[in-house]
């Protein structure tokens, strides 16, 4: 998935607050804040998105920015400091951020996007009808965990051990987790969990995984793993672990495999373009964002040999 086609995605979603904004008071100076655990991915294809809209940054339009930089403890607090700011809306994404932004306020509208399951994770109550002061775009990616440990059967001949790296302060994991056992259990492969929520335990994790030596690892979608690639990524060649991960970035860095969504920009229009005013009262639909699960793979086959995985094609 690209940067673009990500905020993109949610340029559509962010129109709603901001007409019933200007529908209250013409001429304002909308303020929109960002809250988020990292700056990644970048908002710039975000705020194109608001320009072709009419929304422009310093005539009409203003951004506050909140990042907890790593350190998930701190959305609450960061969340409350939008809040008091007053800002019009508030755009974030992850499944932590969003629950900081709904526990802080009941009235400013929250925008999200790329949410692993908002139902299971406590954000709505249904899809059909969110409520509240809630809407976005979500997309149960819990369920691709399944499919990526398959994709490592694949190119792993006799693969039977597993290594999962997890964030326990991410609520998605569980989800992830949950998923990535039942497919472990239908392949008749065994996991063994790596909790990892900083560099520190990172670090801690190589040292443990040099030792263990399993077969091959999983990264599930984690902002703060996405935010180490290129170190998981070339740990895994230099020590030849086949991996399997949740977004392209991971290959760009050196990975093997990515299984992620490919999202349909049109969807955000549909969603928030057309009834502002029934997104404003909460009854608009949270709509899960159709996609087709696009593999990125290595270009060639010594790519795949550094990371000790054995392609059919690269065999012949």
């Amino acid at each position: 998935m690209k940067r673009r086609e990500f905020v993109g995605l949610l340029g559509g979603a962010a129109a709603w607050p901001l007409t019933a904004s200007a529908q209250r008071a013409e001429g304002k100076l909308v303020t929109i804040g960002i809250l988020a655990i990292e700056p990644w991915p970048s908002i710039d294809a975000f705020r194109h998105a608001l320009d072709a809209l009419g929304y422009i940054e310093g005539k009409n339009v203003r951004f506050v920015h909140r990042y907890a930089k790593g350190h998930n403890e701190r959305l609450p607090e960061l969340a409350n400091e939008l809040v008091g700011l007053n800002v019009d809306v508030i755009f974030t994404w992850r499944t932590d951020a969003v629950l900081a932004a709904k526990q802080a306020t009941a009235t400013i509208p929250i925008v999200m996007g790329v949410i692993g399951d908002p139902v299971r994770s406590g954000i709505v109550t249904n899809l059909a009808r969110p409520g509240g002061n809630i809407t976005g775009c979500s997309l149960r990616v819990a369920e691709l965990e399944a499919k990526r440990l398959q994709l490592l059967k694949e190119v792993v001949p006799g693969l039977s051990r597993v290594a999962i790296l997890l964030n326990p302060t991410n609520r998605y994991m569980p989800l992830a987790l949950e998923s990535t056992q039942k497919g472990a259990q239908v392949l008749h492969v065994s996991l063994a969990v790596y909790k990892v929520h900083d560099t520190t335990t990172l670090d801690a994790a190589f040292v443990t995984l040099t030792k263990d030596r399993p077969n091959a690892f999983l990264v599930p979608a984690d902002t703060f793993l996405v935010s180490q690639r290129s170190r998981i990524a070339q740990f895994a060649i230099e020590n030849k672990l086949p991996s399997v991960y949740s977004f392209r970035e991971y290959i760009e860095a050196g990975g093997l495999i990515a299984y992620t969504p490919n999202y349909d920009v049109s969807a955000s229009g549909e969603l928030c373009g057309q009834d502002p005013e029934g997104c404003q009262s909460g009854r608009a639909s949270d709509r899960a964002a159709e996609y087709v699960s696009a593999i990125h793979q290595p270009q060639d086959c010594s790519s795949a040999r550094s990371h000790g995985a054995a392609y059919t094609a690269c065999q012949r």
